[in-house]
C-alpha cells in the first residue's frame, strides 16, 4: 500500500513539473518593438488575430509618431514608452523587434542582451562591421538569439530554389547567381517621412541602394552557399538622381566571388517597377524566380524551360517572420547556422556590404579576410 501511494505521489509530482512547460510552449511570445521609423513596422503593428505573438510594448522617442501609429493601427497608448530601458523592465518581453534605423540596432542589442531578451532586427543586421562584431559579442556573452528578418526569407520560391540546389538530379552545383532587388526609389514610392530621413542618411543607413537592397542578395547567396565564405568583392555605385538623393547612391552592382561560384547583386532605386527575384545557375540546370510563388526551371532532362508555381503549404514555409520567430523560440523549429535569419549568415552579409562600400569608394577589388 505504501509503495502504491509513493508511486502515485511520484506520478503527480512529475505531472506538475511537466504542465508549466507545456503551457509555456503554447503561450504567445511576448514581444516589444524598439523604434517604429522603419517602413516595415506595419507588419507587426498591424498584425491582428494571431495567437502566437503578443505585442506588449512599443518604444519610440518621437511622441507625435508613436501616438499617430497607435491611432492608425488601433493599439492602446498604454503600450507606448519613450525610454527603451524602462519599457524592457516594465513589460519584460521575451523578444524585441528593432524597427528603427540600421545605426540604432546596436543600442537595442546593448539594452536587451544583459536582460536576456532575444532580438530580431529588420534587415540588414548592420552596415558596420564594428557594430556587428559588438552585437555578436553581446549575443554570445548573454546567450540570446540575434536574428535578422528579410521579406525574401518567407518566399516559397526561396526555399524551393534551396531544395533544387540540394537535389543532385536537379540543377547541379551552384556556379552563378544573379539577384535583382529594387524599386523606383523610396521617395518615388512615398515612404514615410521618418523612414526616408534615415534611409537617405549615410550615417544612419550606411549608404543608399547598396545597403537597402544589396543586403538581400548577400543574405540569399550565403544561404544557397550553405554559409561558404566569399573571398573577394567588387562593387560600383552611381547616383543617377543627385537632386533626390544627394548623399547616397541610388544604383549599385556588387560582384561577390567564391572559390567555386560567382554572385552578382543588382540593387536599385531607379527601376520603373519594383522587383525581388533571382537567377540561380548550376552546372546542369537553372532556376529563375519571378516572385514569391512563380519560377522558371530548366535542366537537361526537362525538355525545355518550364513555368511552375510553389506555395507555402507545399514546403511548410512560414508566411511572416513573427510566426517563424514564435515557433523558433518555442523550440518547434530550428535554424541552421547558415539560415536566412541566423547570426552567422548575417555577419557574412555585413562583411559583404562593408567590402562593397569600400570597393565602390576606392574602385578596387576588396579581399575578405
Amino acid at each position: 500500500m505504501q509503495k502504491i501511494t509513493f508511486l502515485l505521489v511520484l506520478v503527480l509530482a512529475i505531472s506538475a513539473i511537466k504542465s508549466p512547460a507545456q503551457t509555456v510552449s503554447d503561450a504567445p511570445v511576448r514581444v516589444a518593438v524598439a523604434g517604429i521609423t522603419h517602413g516595415h513596422v506595419g507588419w507587426i503593428l498591424g498584425r491582428k488575430n494571431k495567437p502566437d505573438v503578443e505585442l506588449v510594448g512599443v518604444y519610440e522617442p518621437n511622441k507625435e509618431l508613436r501616438e499617430r501609429y497607435a491611432k492608425q493601427y488601433g493599439f492602446s497608448t498604454s503600450l507606448l514608452y519613450d525610454d527603451l530601458g524602462k519599457m524592457l523592465d516594465a513589460v519584460k518581453p521575451e523578444a524585441v523587434l528593432a524597427f528603427g534605423s540600421i545605426y540604432e540596432h546596436l543600442p537595442v542589442v546593448e539594452a536587451c542582451a544583459p536582460r536576456k531578451i532575444h532580438v530580431m532586427v529588420e534587415k540588414p543586421l548592420s552596415f558596420s562591421l564594428d557594430h556587428a562584431l559588438r552585437m555578436e559579442k553581446l549575443a554570445k556573452q548573454y546567450n540570446i538569439h540575434l536574428l535578422t528578418d528579410y521579406e525574401t526569407s518567407w518566399y516559397a520560391t526561396t526555399e524551393k530554389t534551396f531544395q533544387l540546389l540540394n537535389d543532385s538530379n536537379s540543377i547541379g552545383s551552384l556556379k552563378k547567381a544573379v539577384f535583382h532587388h529594387g524599386h523606383e526609389g523610396p521617395k518615388e514610392i512615398r515612404v514615410q517621412k521618418e523612414f526616408l530621413e534615415w534611409l537617405t542618411d549615410p550615417a544612419k543607413n550606411g549608404g543608399g541602394a547598396i545597403v537597402d537592397f544589396g543586403c538581400y542578395g548577400a543574405n540569399l547567396m550565403t544561404y544557397l552557399m550553405k554559409g561558404a565564405k566569399p573571398i573577394s568583392v567588387m562593387a560600383n555605385t552611381r547616383t543617377f538622381k543627385p537632386s533626390v538623393y544627394p548623399k547616397v547612391d541610388d544604383e549599385a552592382t556588387i560582384i561577390v566571388n567564391y572559390p567555386t561560384a560567382q554572385c552578382i547583386i543588382q540593387a536599385s532605386w531607379n527601376w520603373p517597377f519594383g522587383r525581388k527575384d533571382m537567377e540561380v545557375y548550376g552546372d546542369s540546370g537553372y532556376v529563375v524566380t519571378k516572385n514569391n510563388h512563380d519560377y522558371f526551371f530548366r535542366n537537361r532532362q526537362s525538355g525545355g524551360e518550364k513555368s511552375l508555381q510553389v506555395n507555402e503549404k507545399d514546403l511548410n514555409v512560414f508566411t511572416d517572420p513573427f510566426s517563424w520567430l514564435a515557433a523558433f523560440l518555442r523550440g518547434k523549429i530550428t535554424e541552421p547556422r547558415y539560415g536566412l535569419y541566423s547570426l552567422e549568415n548575417n555577419m557574412t552579409v555585413v562583411r559583404i556590404l562593408q567590402a562593397a562600400r569600400e570597393s565602390a569608394k576606392t574602385g578596387k577589388l576588396v579581399q575578405i579576410k
